[in-house]
């Protein structure tokens, strides 16, 4: 019996999903039932654990088998595939709840030393107050940016500021 072999190889980000990925999709419309996937790392299949686990169970839906090499290689549809991708989920979701609240800690502290967050102000206190008396004159917001050499949102969002700091 002849083994047929395919090999589709891409170079693409893993932060996109599978069902983006244009290589995988048309690896996936080649597989029929029956059919082995063999990959080196579960990240080929999809950006996360949740990813991973709905291409590794849409592929069984369609009797496609996926093995994987670096988990010594696994039948991820198999009784120890699955207990497998429940423990990677779990260490992933952990990872991922670890991280977040790590940068809400940072942020907290941020604020607490009174640290102003995100990009600096594309314009100083002065030319804030120029661009106010601009304004008050009744000069355009669009012809304010231009003056300025800034966006027309710059603009607006230092008009806003200073509605809302009147309040």
């Amino acid at each position: 019996m002849l083994e047929r072999h395919r090999i589709i190889e891409e170079c693409i980000s893993g932060s996109v999903t599978s069902s983006e990925r244009p290589g995988f999709m048309r690896l996936i419309d080649r597989l029929e039932p029956g059919d082995v996937l063999v990959v080196t790392k579960l990240d080929r299949l999809g950006r996360n654990a949740m990813d991973v686990r709905a291409t590794v169970e849409r592929l069984e839906t369609n009797q496609v088998r996926v093995h994987c090499l670096a988990l010594g290689g696994v039948d991820l549809a198999s009784a120890a595939g699955k207990m497998t991708m429940q423990v990677i989920a779990a260490v992933a979701e952990f990872e991922r709840d670890l991280l977040i609240e790590r940068t809400q800690s940072g942020i907290r502290r941020a604020r607490a030393q009174d640290k102003r967050l995100g990009r600096p102000s594309r314009l100083n206190g002065e030319q804030r107050t120029r661009v106010l008396q601009r304004l008050a004159s009744g000069t355009t917001v669009a012809q304010v940016a231009k003056e300025f050499a800034t966006s027309r949102q710059t603009i607006i969002r230092v008009r806003d500021a200073m509605a809302d700091e009147a309040l």
